[in-house]
């Protein structure tokens, strides 16, 4: 769900063609469907003398030191590139601006037609391509070099362009599309495109959300129903208990472009799919897959989807207050430089994509909290309704392959967008003292 709500909003503030972080594939036979034993750390066990932390510890120690360096070393250097993505970001839109290159496409697009709108959305179709070759070697660097280098990712090099390619096609059409909307309610709206535009972006982000399950996810992997068998009909017994009508449940073949194990509910309304890749079925034990889907389930019952949508039309609308507050001032003093006249002028695209920019970098912790929080309520829904404490938390060490399993309070609050693996663990572990240990029965007396 977070990928989703995080790429439209970016696609919202026009900063370029989306990258695809999990290329399509070829499909894969049936999933193995969960042949690995769960397995409880000594410290962990249920008993009179069960303990919330030792239990903790417990879990978070069946990772070599190896393995907690790796992932320290994986998700720090995380940091870092969110920083300099950033800056990469406000250099890509000083080539377009300082050097003329955007002025120089709206005058094309101006010599091509005479409709303001079509001028519009063929300064979109000029723009993504040059934005995208611009921002392929932070590209190739953060998706498919550093992937492999931390043993992350399968694929090679030509498939993996091969989809970036086909995203780069499906983004041709999205942004001109909202181009063209957005700059004909710029041009009619005046002093108040600001407010307008808000509200064609909260559009564009519903609109983008219903339609990805259905046309834009089965581009990049190959969904099926999972087999008939005791995993699928315990899933959909937690699913029926929760009061969601679902009649099925989806795995897409993500083993030939990533190890990561991952899964998701996306959509709202007829088109919400609940889906898990084929790395947990084949990585995972059976009591971990029902726990993860009960998460899953939770983001459904709990209306998370609709929760998003309400604050994230508050961040978009703060955000293009805060835009049109800074574009205006920026125009006015090197308009003239850049061959950009006002906000109805398509050559501001870049202005407007890096103020985005610095708006949406600023205000990372809090977007991070607010899915972080969603999560934390999803965890324990998946846990309650499972009864799987013990396979939520090895799934949790599995998550620690590419996430820090232990970090301070104020970087957890910064930087992550999940709970961390340890408080994720700690969490099912009082869930598990609370609804199992405390309802065994008492030792005979000797």
């Amino acid at each position: 769900m977070k990928r989703l709500a995080l790429c439209a909003v970016l696609a919202i503030a026009c900063l370029g063609p989306a990258r695809a972080e999990d290329p399509p594939a070829a499909a894969t036979a049936a999933p193995l469907a969960a042949k690995v034993e769960l397995a409880v750390p000594a410290g962990a066990q249920a008993g009179p003398d069960f303990d919330v932390e030792r239990a903790t510890q417990a879990w978070v120690e069946t990772l070599t030191p190896e393995q907690r360096a790796k992932s320290k070393a994986y998700f720090e250097g995380g940091y870092w590139l969110q920083l300099f993505s950033f800056l990469y970001e406000l250099a890509v839109a000083g080539i377009f601006l300082f050097l003329g290159v955007s002025a120089r496409m709206r005058d094309l697009a101006n010599r091509t037609v005479a409709n303001p709108t079509l001028r519009s959305a063929v300064y979109a179709l000029l723009y993504v391509p040059v934005a995208f070759v611009l921002a392929f070697p932070l590209t190739w660097y953060a998706q498919f070099w550093r992937q492999h280098h931390y043993d992350l990712a399968t694929q090679t090099f030509g498939p993996w362009f091969g989809e970036q390619l086909m995203g780069l096609a499906i983004n041709l059409i999205l942004v001109a599309l909202l181009v063209s909307v957005l700059y004909a309610v710029f041009r009619r709206t005046g002093r108040a495109w600001w407010l307008w535009g808000a509200g064609v972006g909260m559009a564009f982000l519903v609109v983008t959300i219903f339609i990805a399950p259905m046309w834009i996810d089965p581009l990049f992997n190959d969904y099926k129903p999972l087999p008939q068998g005791p995993l699928r009909d315990r899933i959909l017994s937690i699913a029926h208990a929760s009061g969601v009508p679902a009649d099925e449940v989806y795995w897409f073949d993500a083993s030939r472009q990533t190890k990561k194990i991952s899964a998701n509910v996306a959509g709202f309304g007829s088109t919400t799919r609940i889906a898990l890749n084929d790395n947990l079925l084949n990585r995972s034990s059976s009591e971990s897959i029902e726990a993860v889907m009960g998460h899953e389930l939770g983001h459904y019952v709990l209306n998370h989807i609709y929760e998003i949508l309400v604050y994230f039309a508050g961040i978009v609308v703060i955000g293009f207050a805060a835009v049109a507050w800074a574009f205006n001032r920026a125009v006015a003093r090197w308009g003239q430089r850049w061959g950009v006249t006002g906000i109805a002028d398509p050559a501001g695209v870049p202005l407007l994509g890096v103020l985005f920019s610095v708006y949406f970098f600023a205000i990372t912790p809090v977007m991070n909290s607010i899915i972080r929080s969603n999560e934390v309520e999803a965890d324990r829904f998946g846990v309650a309704t499972s009864g799987q404490a013990d396979g939520f938390a090895m799934v949790s060490m599995q998550l620690a392959e590419y996430r820090k399993i232990d970090p301070g309070y104020w970087e957890e609050i910064i930087f992550y967008d999940h709970p961390s693996g340890e408080n994720r663990v700690r969490g099912a572990m009082q869930w598990k003292k609370e609804h199992l240990v405390e309802s065994m029965p008492a030792a005979p007396p000797p």
